[in-house]
Formats: C-alpha cells, sequence, structure tokens
C-alpha cells in the first residue's frame, strides 16, 4: 500500500535491546521519522495492530511473542504495512523464513547505521510517486530529497523537529492542522499534547520561513490550530 503522503513517516520499532533501541531510535528521530518503541513482542503486536504506521522494524528474538509470530499476525491484518526485520538470527534459513512470513527486508546485526537509514528510505520510496518529492506554497519551496528548504530563492536553514513540522504543514498545504495532528505526526506517542512545544517550534519557523519576507504563509486558526497557504482566510487569526 502507498504511504499516505499527508503526513510524515512514522516508525514502530520493537527490539528488546534497550541500549540497541535508543540508538536506532535517536539515528531515524535524526532524519525526521517519528519512532516509537516496544520492547516485547505482544506490546509490539498491540502497537502495530491499533496505530497507523509506515514501516516496521522488528526484532526476531522477543519476550512474550518472538518476531516470527508477530510477523505472521501482522501480514494477516494488514498485509501492505512495510516490515523490516533486524536481528542477530542470520542464517539462510531464518532469512528464507523471515522473508516467506512477508518482511520486506531483512538486515543482520551488527549493522552499518547508514545501511540502516539507507533501507528504510528505501522502502519508503515504494509508495512515493515519483516526482513527489519537491513542495510548494508560494515561493517557499521544500525539497525533501536533498532535505532542503528555500524561499524566494533563499536558503532557509532549520533544525530536523523544524523541518518535520514544516513538512507536515506543506504537505497539508491549505487545510488547517490541529495540535493534536502536529504531535501525532510530527513528534510521537511519548509526547505531552498538554505542553506548548508546538507553538514554540511553530514560532521558530515563522521567524525564519515569514520573517523579512513580504507575504505571511504561517497562519493560526482560530478553535482549530494551524495552516500554512498563501492566502489569508476569514478564520485566521493574527499571533
Amino acid at each position: 500500500m502507498p504511504v499516505p503522503r499527508d503526513r510524515l513517516v512514522r516508525i514502530l520499532l520493537v527490539e528488546d535491546e534497550l541500549k540497541v533501541a535508543s540508538f536506532i531510535r535517536s539515528a531515524l528521530e535524526e532524519h525526521s521519522y517519528a519512532v516509537d518503541v516496544s520492547h516485547d513482542g505482544e506490546e509490539g503486536c498491540y502497537l502495530a495492530e491499533s496505530t497507523d504506521y509506515d514501516l516496521i522494524i522488528l526484532d526476531i528474538m522477543l519476550p512474550k511473542m518472538d518476531g516470527f509470530q508477530l510477523l505472521r499476525r501482522l501480514r494477516a491484518r494488514k498485509p501492505g504495512l512495510p516490515v523490516l526485520v533486524l536481528t542477530a538470527r542470520g542464517t539462510v534459513e531464518d532469512r528464507v523464513r523471515g522473508l516467506d512470513l512477508g518482511a520486506d527486508d531483512y538486515l543482520v546485526k551488527p549493522f552499518a547505521l547508514a545501511e540502516l537509514t539507507a533501507r528504510v528510505r528505501a522502502l519508503m520510496r515504494r509508495g512515493v510517486r515519483e516526482g513527489s518529492t519537491e513542495l510548494r506554497v508560494d515561493d517557499l519551496v521544500l525539497d525533501s530529497a536533498r532535505r532542503r528548504v528555500t524561499r524566494a530563492g533563499k536558503p532557509i536553514e532549520l533544525s530536523n523537529k523544524e523541518y518535520s513540522l514544516l513538512e507536515y504543514l506543506m504537505r497539508n498545504a491549505n487545510h488547517a492542522v490541529t495540535r493534536g495532528m502536529i504531535a501525532e505526526h510530527v513528534w510521537d506517542s511519548s509526547f505531552d499534547s498538554f505542553t506548548n512545544v508546538i507553538d514554540v517550534y511553530i514560532n521558530h519557523l515563522r521567524n525564519k520561513v515569514d520573517r523579512n519576507f513580504g507575504r505571511r504563509l504561517i497562519h493560526s486558526v482560530r478553535g482549530v490550530g494551524y495552516r500554512i497557504s498563501a492566502t489569508e482566510s476569514e478564520h485566521d487569526q493574527v499571533s
């Protein structure tokens, strides 16, 4: 199933080794992915079935339910969801079994981080139609292939989280998005939605994207959240 391109990539990592999980999560978040982590098979299976993920990274040797069992159940319920098996079990028999059960890719530990992120990108590209890497709103351009943002031809330097937030807004251009929607797709399940972090990052973006340019693109929408658009709306408010 193609990955919906109106939102950012959300990944579930099912890995019982805490240090390995923390290392992988940090690396993926550096690439602007939102990452949830589970440390056992039963919880991982529940999250995979109940949450709208774009990719599962799955260990095999897990407590409570092993990765092969989880993969079998997942394929029965979500046959189109990409699954990357990441495990120390690297025999030919294990690889064949994982791929036969429906894994889209199989990477053996120890692994190079660059290879893992490259494989994630490759799996995500399968659902991206050709020519969809560039987003435009008025004179603001985001090139997701090069991770480059410009406005009126001038480069704009963004942090990873600022980039993720801007990409989500631009993939929903001309539509209002709520703070809850932003939290779900730009942050992860551990995000505290009662903080003002989203508003802080919106202000960071406004300072970089709108300040010193003739037209304001990022709008606050009364009672809803935010919208990026080249045009004003009667529901917009100045903030």
